[in-house]
């Protein structure tokens, strides 16, 4: 796990979100730049948590639909994000949200010494850009 420090340089401060429930933090939200290149400075990629015993509950909605909302605020016109395929519920929780699948990238990643492939879903913002 990264220290706060360098959590909070690769992260974007006007967009970062947490849900408590009776002071525990049971979800989060953030956005992190995808390049430093000039061109690139409204997009984003977004990153969504539900504690376990959370979930199904309409936390990760809620952070997600605030973080957009947040995201065209600052000037975000495309929040991206990568999603193990098999992992529906995120899938469909971004689609409701706006996102699509814009497609698969193979291999990607290696979790667990094993090569994953990503699902790789944006959302273009209709009010910025």
């Amino acid at each position: 796990m990264p220290s706060w420090d360098a959590w909070d340089a690769a992260h974007l401060a006007e967009a970062r979100l947490v849900a408590l429930e009776e002071d525990r933090v049971v979800g989060w939200a953030a956005l992190s730049p995808v390049s430093d290149r000039c061109c690139y400075r409204g997009v984003a990629e977004n990153s969504v948590y539900v504690a376990p015993e959370a979930q199904g509950r309409g936390v990760g909605r809620a952070l997600l639909e605030r973080l957009v909302v947040q995201a065209e605020a600052a000037g975000i016109w495309t929040i991206q994000c990568g999603i193990f395929p098999e992992n529906l519920a995120s899938i469909e929780l971004h689609t409701r949200c706006g996102f699509r699948v814009v497609g698969i990238r193979e291999r990607l990643g290696v979790l667990d010494g094993e090569w994953r492939d990503v699902a790789f879903l944006e959302r273009r913002s209709p009010v910025v850009g």
